[in-house]
């Protein structure tokens, strides 16, 4: 029987480990600093890292080789991890130990002969035309929340942001004269997207809705769009929430998140005739394979629809 590895009693057993090898708070510096990443990457990295140090139960990095990170590895696909989840962890400690080395912090890298776990092709979920009408309407328009909750999803529907990107929205990204937004994306790039005109009728609803208390703290072009009770800028978290609270009450099916809402974006595009390009820019996507994920969606709904239609399409 193999010897597994002592478990952790606690996360603040986990963090006393992290605390024990500086490199990590300065790798996650980084990463914020030197290459802009968002706070949602800086935690993703964060976490990965606790699993590891929880895994290496004591051992330094200098004993870190090829063969801990093999057994890492394996200990992750012995407590069901998929294989996406596999690769993102290689990614961080690739990362991770690639930043070590070029700071002369190890002689070696152990990462170098890992390979990435190839990943299952999964094609994106999105909503049909019905559904996410559904979903966009689901919010009250009575009250200043539900108000702004509708504009959340305009928003995410109209432009395909990521979630991020639309939590960090401040009031001077946003023309709604020329129905523009201006988007920081991954590594502090910018551009700019579109919105539609329901979108913009949205917003501009939420603004006119703010309570006089709310409305003082939102004037300047630094404030945030969108605001919690308090009047502070709303977290990705909370836009998570929300979407599943209103996928709920509409009995949608599972799964829903802010990401859906970019995948059903892209591939109404490319539904209706958008070419390829233009809809990896409004991602913000910096290469075009990631975009064309999209194209096997489109193109397998063209099969569904040829096999019930076409009278010869049928195998006998």
């Amino acid at each position: 029987m193999r010897n597994r590895p002592k478990r952790t009693g606690n996360a603040r057993s986990n963090g006393d480990r992290m605390d024990k090898f500086p490199q990590v708070k300065q790798f996650l510096g980084y990463l914020e600093g030197g290459r802009g990443a968002s706070p949602h990457t800086i935690r993703n990295y964060g976490t990965d890292l606790r699993e590891f140090f929880a895994f290496l139960n004591g051992r330094s990095l200098a004993q870190v080789d090829t063969l801990v990170i093999r057994s890492f590895l394996a200990h992750l696909k012995s407590r069901g991890h998929s294989r996406a989840t596999v690769s993102r962890k290689v990614s961080s400690l690739r990362s991770f130990f690639k930043y070590l080395a070029r700071e002369d912090h190890l002689g070696s890298n152990p990462v170098l002969g890992i390979s990435t776990p190839k990943r299952e092709k999964k094609l994106p979920q999105f909503l049909d035309l019905s559904e996410v009408t559904n979903l966009l309407e689901a919010p009250s328009g009575e009250t200043w929340e539900g108000k702004r909750d509708r504009s959340i999803l305009e928003t995410l529907y109209s432009s395909g942001v990521r979630v991020s990107e639309l939590v960090g929205l401040n009031r001077g990204d946003i023309d709604l004269l020329t129905s523009l937004l201006r988007i920081r994306g991954k590594g502090k790039k910018e551009r700019i997207v579109p919105i539609g005109e329901k979108a913009v009728r949205a917003i501009r609803d939420y603004f006119d809705s703010f309570p006089p208390a709310l409305r003082k703290k939102n004037e300047g072009p630094e404030t945030p769009v969108f605001l919690n009770r308090s009047g502070s800028r709303l977290t990705d978290r909370s836009v998570r929430r929300l979407i599943v609270k209103y996928a709920r009450q509409i009995s949608l099916k599972a799964g829903i998140s802010p990401h859906t809402l970019r995948h059903t974006f892209a591939t109404h595009l490319l539904d209706r005739g958008a070419d390829l390009r233009s809809v990896q820019e409004l991602l913000g996507h910096t290469n075009l394979s990631t975009t064309q994920i999209y194209t096997h969606v489109t193109t397998r709904r063209l099969q569904e629809a040829y096999a019930q239609a076409h009278p010869r399409a049928q195998r006998r």
